[in-house]
């Protein structure tokens, strides 16, 4: 009777799976990365300024301004 040989074939399978699993996992992860600084870099890039003390000084004073009154009695409404 010939002794029985081991095959590493299975073992072999399983370890090149588990490194494509890892290399796609790492793209993955990386195009994620590279998104995020895209829409980082874009939001820097808009121009925008933040609003100052006078700004809001001035919107403040056109609220104060603005007539709300509409003429609707509140009580008649049911």
């Amino acid at each position: 009777m010939e002794p029985e040989k081991k095959s590493n074939g299975a073992l072999l399978g399983s370890i090149i799976i588990i490194i494509i699993l890892i290399v796609g996992g790492i793209y993955i992860w990386q195009s994620k990365v590279q998104k995020a600084l895209e829409e980082k870099n874009k939001f820097e890039s808009e121009n925008v300024v933040p609003a100052d003390e006078n700004d809001l000084n001035a919107l403040e004073e056109d609220l104060n301004t603005v007539d709300t009154n509409v003429d609707v009695d509140v009580d008649s409404i049911n």
